[in-house]
């Protein structure tokens, strides 16, 4: 479950100025970024105004940020020399949660970290126990959600934001992987295999409850509420290779959002729920498009 660090892709080309369209479709996704280095775990911030990202540059795993129009990259934690990646805004913009990967020898020991927004202020949130990632500030701010193997397999676990009264949510043979909260936090969605293939799930905040959304003999995975409540984005090869696709919160109304060729994957949502970030490699590389949704 640990994301490979070694993996890079050389930038090509600078970053554009501003977004663009492919000539003569309006309905085609805004191209944001054309350097084509790996990318994951994009992320609106609460005003709408940046983007945080993953991104392998120079061999080097990192958190990056750029306008949500397109332009710039910005490493946000410079002085970090380790990998450190899937950051998530708190809900009022001023924190973000991520993972740091402690490298010793070969190996890295994963923890979750908390910065400020604009990287100042590092502290440790929750110490190494084992690989602890995906970590996601509750709708409140007073929460974080994350994946751990300190019981063995991936499970869902929450924290306050202090670091403090951990409870583990899920208890199962089977991974838990890439959680997050509904707009309003009574709810969580999350991919696991529990029922053979990797699906999507949703349960009750407290881990009671759960129910599986989708079906199939497909990997579906890293599930995003509409800031609505109502729907779910979700990347997913069940059109032969990974595209972005929308349902509703109680499994209905499936349909494909990207319908590319390529690998279309890590959907994020902006604040007002009108486009969808994610990341694809229809140009060839790894690179940030965004989607008006209707």
């Amino acid at each position: 479950m640990r994301r490979p660090v070694s993996l890079f892709l050389v930038a090509l080309a600078c970053v554009p100025a501003t977004a663009f369209r492919a000539r003569g479709d309006e309905n085609a996704p805004a191209r944001l970024t054309k350097d084509g280095s790996f990318k994951q775990n994009v992320q609106w911030s609460p005003d709408g105004k940046t983007l945080l990202f993953t991104r392998i540059h120079e061999g080097k795993m990192a958190l990056w940020i750029m306008p949500a129009a397109g332009g710039e990259m910005t490493r946000l934690l410079p002085g970090h020399t380790e990998p450190h990646f899937d950051g998530h805004y708190s809900p009022d913009g001023k924190r973000i949660v991520y993972v740091y990967d402690k490298l010793e020898g070969t190996d890295g020991k994963l923890r979750i970290d908390v910065c400020a927004a604009d990287g100042s202020d590092n502290q440790t949130l929750i110490s190494h126990k084992a690989f602890e990632e995906s970590p996601r500030f509750s709708p409140d701010g007073k929460t974080v959600l994350w994946v751990s193997t300190r019981n063995k397999n991936p499970d869902l676990y929450t924290v306050t934001d202090e670091g403090k009264d951990e409870k583990r949510l899920t208890n199962d043979p089977a991974y838990d992987l890439h959680p997050a909260w509904s707009p309003d936090g009574k709810r969580i969605a999350f991919a696991s295999g529990r029922s053979g293939r990797q699906k999507i799930h949703v349960m009750s905040a407290d881990g009671t409850g759960v129910q599986k959304l989708t079906d199939g003999e497909f990997l579906d995975s890293w599930p995003v509420w509409h800031p609505d409540g109502k729907r779910i984005a979700f990347a997913s090869n069940r059109s032969g290779n990974y595209d972005i696709w929308l349902i509703t919160a109680e499994g209905k109304e499936l349909r494909n959002l990207t319908g590319h060729k390529a690998q279309d994957t890590s959907p994020a949502w902006a604040p007002d729920g009108k486009k969808l970030a994610f990341v694809s490699t229809r140009a060839g590389g790894s690179d940030i498009y965004v989607l008006d949704v209707k």
